[in-house]
């Protein structure tokens, strides 16, 4: 009988990133290597264990050679390339980045539920976003506040998606989606159904716990008091990438 196939073999590759050698298998993302080597690269959208998403484009990075910035979360390391992580030109395009966020709905730390424990906040710190040089677009969104136990605030919502991903791939029911196109996109439930009448939610509450900002809470939260509880994300790596 012949012996089972042998799993192809995964190349070691050797690069640079911000003028450190580093080595990785080719199958590694650039923002998997960096923050195994605590390389800090922003992002919103990206979490460990979860598809890559690539809508903040906050992780873009320099790569030698080629004029244009990658997203570190969907690029692939590759043997001679040499990466930039914290160069001016990424530093203004990542500020004015966290300023639309900020602008396009209404992110007001100081009422917000999830103040001081909030991804958002802390990224427009580090990009030193102390102000707005915009104007905020002035459309409110509602808040759905019909589930017994967490509600949606869609204005403080950043499409991540990290709400759809995690209930699809991880919980596995699929609840949520995005409807709408450009600015006018939002998060549904079973196809725009109030939350409470979802009959597919099973009310893990991963999503929760996921949402960088305070878009998606436990109901009863006062403005500061919204600590998510992410002690699964470890798991939920290696159910995705098993070592």
């Amino acid at each position: 009988m012949p012996g089972p196939a042998s799993q192809p073999k995964v190349r070691v590759v050797t690069f640079k990133v911000d003028d450190q050698d580093l080595s990785a298998r080719e199958d590694e993302t650039l923002i998997e290597v960096c923050r195994e080597h605590r390389i800090p690269i922003p992002s919103l959208c990206y979490l460990e264990g979860l598809s890559a998403w690539g809508g903040c484009r906050l992780c873009m990075v320099e790569i030698a050679g080629q004029p244009r910035l990658a997203a570190a979360c969907s690029t692939r390391v590759v043997e001679g390339m040499e990466v930039h992580t914290d160069t001016e030109r990424l530093r203004r395009y990542r500020r004015t980045l966290v300023e639309l966020l900020f602008a396009e709905r209404a992110h007001v730390c100081s009422v917000c539920v999830s103040n001081g424990h909030c991804e958002l906040q802390t990224l427009a710190q580090r990009c030193g976003v102390d102000h707005m040089r915009m104007p905020r677009r002035a459309v409110s969104y509602p808040v759905d506040s019909s589930h017994e136990m967490f509600r949606v605030d869609h204005d403080r919502c950043i499409l991540c998606t990290r709400c759809v991903r995690v209930c699809d791939e991880i919980e596995g029911a699929h609840t949520w989606d995005v409807m709408g196109r450009g600015s006018d996109c939002r998060v549904i439930t079973d196809m725009a159904q109030p939350w409470a009448e979802s009959e597919t939610c099973t009310s893990c509450g991963k999503c929760v716990q996921v949402c960088p900002t305070g878009a998606l809470v436990k109901q009863g939260t006062s403005v500061g008091e919204m600590v998510k509880d992410q002690h699964f994300l470890p798991i939920l790596a290696r159910r995705r990438h098993p070592r």
